[in-house]
């Protein structure tokens, strides 16, 4: 019989009860740049080698660290998530949306699937990709034009990416079924 659910219908791995990789993941993520154990690496961490593959790309988009501002992040993260209606990530992202200066008019809208606008030409443009990829998952000629004369290569590709990897973090927790807010193990 398995363990009782601590996180949605997964039952976290006590530390003591790891194998000597899965604590090693574990203590790369506690101990290292992360300082924690964020949402997605407590189920994550039962795949050590899925835990050292994902880090330094998680890593990469913690903020200062990738080309998209963290107002351009939080648009694109709240699109995904949503679009995907993981409510664990969706709802630590809604709120992280409205710290980082979103107004929140647009937070809700996207949270609802509503159209909204940002007066920054780039957000305009990360919140239309965004959204064309969530949904249809086709990106006009137009709007392919507009999004490289406004954003770059770089920032483009930093932004599908990030949406990738968290259509990976929604798939888990909606796997898990792992509800808005849910602390976990205390670790």
């Amino acid at each position: 019989m398995s363990a009782a659910p601590t996180f949605g219908r997964y039952a976290e791995l006590p530390v003591d009860k790891m194998t000597p990789a899965q604590r090693e993941g574990y203590s790369h993520l506690v101990d290292g740049p992360r300082g924690r154990l964020p949402g997605p690496y407590k189920v994550w961490v039962h795949n050590p080698n899925l835990v050292h593959a994902a880090s330094p790309l998680g890593q990469h988009f913690t903020p200062g660290s990738s080309s998209l501002t963290e107002r351009e992040r939080e648009i694109a993260v709240i699109v995904i998530t949503h679009a995907w209606n993981s409510d664990y990530p969706g709802a630590a992202h809604e709120k992280r949306g409205k710290e980082v200066g979103l107004p929140a008019a647009a937070v809700e809208a996207m949270v609802a699937g509503l159209p909204t606008s940002f007066s920054d030409p780039k957000e305009q443009v990360v919140y239309e990709v965004s959204l064309s990829l969530a949904n249809n998952r086709i990106i006009s000629n137009g709007l392919y034009e507009r999004a490289v004369s406004v954003l770059g290569h770089e920032s483009i590709t930093d932004m599908i990416v990030l949406m990738g990897y968290y259509t990976a973090v929604s798939l888990t927790m909606n796997f898990y079924a792992v509800p808005a807010g849910t602390a976990g193990l205390a670790r």
